[in-house]
């Protein structure tokens, strides 16, 4: 029977390897385009178009958590990507693992600060 491995270092893993993320980005990239069809329906489907039209829409609690639900997934597809590259092109586990580290509190303050900004208005 042949050798399984190609390479020394080859690091044979199952055939779902990924899947989930792969699946997290789809599913969060159809929550993002979702979420632009009713942006862009409120826009042309408003009889006036204003700043008091405008926040008047997202002052309605339904808006807001839909709102909040695209910024989280926008952020969460953000991070796989990030993540993936992170782990594609920077090799020293110390340098990689602080890119993750900084990335991943960037977006944890990127989402407070979206719900600070949201719950505000």
């Amino acid at each position: 029977m042949a050798n399984q491995n190609i390479g020394r270092k080859r690091l044979v893993v199952g055939a779902h390897y990924g899947m989930k993320e792969w699946l997290a980005q789809r599913i969060t990239a159809v929550i993002m385009a979702v979420y632009t069809v009713i942006l862009l329906a409120s826009y042309l489907l408003a009889p006036d178009f204003s700043y008091d039209s405008w926040a008047g829409l997202f002052a309605n609690q339904w808006m807001k958590v839909i709102s909040f639900l695209a910024i989280f997934s926008l952020l969460y597809h953000a991070w796989i990507g990030v993540r993936d590259i992170w782990m594609d092109y920077i090799k020293p586990v110390g340098v990689r693992l602080l890119l993750q580290v900084l990335s991943s509190l960037w977006l944890i303050g990127c989402a407070a600060y979206a719900a600070q900004i949201l719950w505000r208005v």
